[in-house]
């Protein structure tokens, strides 16, 4: 990390989160807290990490990524 300022520092955690924004936040209507952190934790251990596809894993999902 280099410090205050440099836009680079955050580019994984600002791609990781408009994924998140376009692909579930806005696309769904939240009631309750709880029904808003089951569908976080479901986007994120089954479709972001074991069905998504990802272009810096050269196009493989992150498990299969770690698998090879």
């Amino acid at each position: 990390m280099c410090g205050k300022g440099n836009c680079y520092d955050n580019a994984n955690a600002e791609s990781f989160f408009a994924s998140l924004k376009k692909e579930l936040i806005h696309r769904s209507e939240f009631k309750k807290r709880e029904t808003a952190r089951a569908a976080f934790f479901e986007y994120l251990e089954v479709f972001y990490n074991r069905i998504r596809i990802h272009s810096a894993f050269r196009y493989l999902t992150p498990a299969e990524f770690e698998s090879r």
